[in-house]
């Protein structure tokens, strides 16, 4: 088959991060769409003919896309992903599709959302089909028997929602499993890397891209997509025939690991560590991880190795809030991680969460107090969203803090549409403005950051960067769709 995948345009201006768990309005980020060049090396394996667009990467618009598309003879298939925040958005790449070729069948891809894959097929005619559940087990699978045996056989692909003469058919969740380690290289020639892009607080005159060194996650955060998912891994040998790819083929010098814990196997790190350093590969890395899953010689190893900042999923300061959330680590863990971090050189990025149950305006000043006194380089602090499926997506119904009809297009993470027993909707968007205020405007927290950057002159730009960002964010956006 003749297969697009397609990254659709940025939403008002502002960048989209359209990846399974972080499917968001992220203003400060502009990244590669890794997950879609993921499929494509997959499709291409198998003999299938495919093009790739990154609409947001490029900055180009709906209309752009109509042009590329109308000078091309029509796909087969056409592959995107979209966010709730951005769908009506996103599912116009749909409608421009079909208006060019009717016989393309669209197929999109969102983890948000999966558990309302009906609903959605109903409320858009130009969608045909959307994956559910892992995507490099499902979309090679479907695009070889849309080609082999035609939209008749879509019933024998588990994994499926899909249109059939005017009924929506689900095939339940997919089946079979894929070794993370076979994968094939992602298709990083599909798109130019070179371009403009970063994550965040990454510098923005250097070559960037994203790895996913694993996938899922154990834990049992109630307010997770991911919880309770199978973790599939790459080995340590796997990881670096990737990063070499970037860093040699491709001129990559930063590269964000993009896994919800990165150091989730102690020992896969240590080897990942010790393979860069062996082979003396030149790169500054950042990554994702949990406060209960470092420890100072593992840092120290880390930032030896090119580790320059670590997310930590702190969520709150108050224990009572944690354990009501099934964080499974403590308040104590959380700052040690970001001390320990410290220490060692690591700059840190503490993410909290607003609203989740039991907030008050004690629980908030505890946060408050928190940030104060840990002093991370950075945070982001957005309000709790109960995503459909999510336990606390179900505890949210049945206490009645959401409405009975939940529109998935307000899902968004700087304006709360749930309430806690004691805080408003609005109440906890003030909160978060509170929290923001607190730590931008702490004198500790920019002092502290002075030094670091003493010690560490090479980022004074990222530095002077990062904080005239934080306060234009503020200031100017009320840090909507900016973290």
């Amino acid at each position: 088959m003749r297969v697009l995948l397609l990254n659709p345009p940025r939403y008002q201006g502002i960048p989209v991060i359209r990846e399974d768990r972080c499917e968001i309005t992220e203003r400060n980020s502009v990244i590669p769409p890794y997950s879609l060049m993921q499929l494509a090396a997959m499709l291409r394996e198998k003999g299938h003919q495919v093009a790739l667009i990154d609409a947001n990467g490029e900055g180009i618009s709906h209309q752009d896309i109509r042009h590329r598309l109308v000078m091309q003879s029509p796909f087969d298939a056409l592959i995107f992903r979209f966010t709730p925040t951005t769908f009506d958005h996103d599912l116009k790449v749909a409608k421009l599709t079909k208006g060019i070729s009717t016989r393309t069948i669209t197929i999109s891809l969102c983890w948000t959302l999966q558990s309302l894959a009906k609903e959605i097929l109903e409320s858009c005619d130009s969608l045909d089909i959307y994956a559910i559940g892992d995507s490099e087990v499902v979309v090679p699978n479907l695009v070889d028997t849309l080609a082999q045996k035609g939209k008749e056989k879509l019933c024998t692909v588990r994994g499926l929602a899909y249109k059939w003469h005017g009924d929506v058919v689900c095939t339940g969740a997919p089946d079979g499993d894929i070794d993370y380690d076979v994968l094939p290289i992602p298709a990083f020639d599909l798109i130019n890397m070179n371009m403009h892009r970063y994550y965040n607080n990454t510098k923005r005159n250097t070559c960037f891209g994203i790895v996913y060194t694993s996938k899922g996650c154990p834990y049992s955060c109630i307010y997770c997509t991911m919880r309770r998912t199978k973790w599939k891994a790459k080995s340590a040998a796997r990881v670096i025939e990737e990063v070499r790819t970037l860093v040699r083929d491709y001129g990559v010098r930063e590269i964000g690991f993009f896994d919800e814990t990165f150091t989730l196997d102690r020992q896969r790190v240590v080897d990942i560590c010790q393979r860069l350093l062996n082979e003396g590969i030149n790169l500054t890395w950042y990554c994702n991880t949990r406060v209960d899953r470092v420890d100072l010689e593992l840092l120290k190893l880390m930032r030896k190795a090119g580790c320059r900042g670590i997310s930590y999923g702190v969520e709150s300061a108050s224990q009572v809030i944690l354990d009501n959330a099934k964080k499974g680590h403590t308040v104590e863990q959380a700052r040690n991680a970001i001390k320990q971090a410290r220490e060692v050189g690591i700059k840190t990025y503490a993410a909290f969460m607003v609203g989740l149950p039991g907030e008050n305006w004690d629980t908030i000043r505890e946060t408050i107090k928190f940030t104060k006194c840990a002093l991370p380089n950075g945070a982001q602090f957005n309000v709790a969203i109960p995503y459909p499926g999510t336990e606390l997506y179900e505890i949210a119904k049945t206490n009645g803090w959401i409405a009975e009809n939940l529109d998935w297009r307000t899902l968004c993470q700087h304006s709360s549409i749930m309430r806690t027993t004691e805080m408003t909707p609005s109440e906890l968007d003030q909160a978060r403005k509170l929290l923001y205020r607190s730590f931008y405007f702490n004198p500790r927290w920019v002092l502290q950051n002075v030094k670091f950057i003493i010690r560490n002159p090479t980022d004074i730009s990222l530095a002077v960067r990062y904080y005239l960002r934080s306060l234009r964010s503020y200031l100017l956006h009320g840090m909507r769709h900016g973290h």
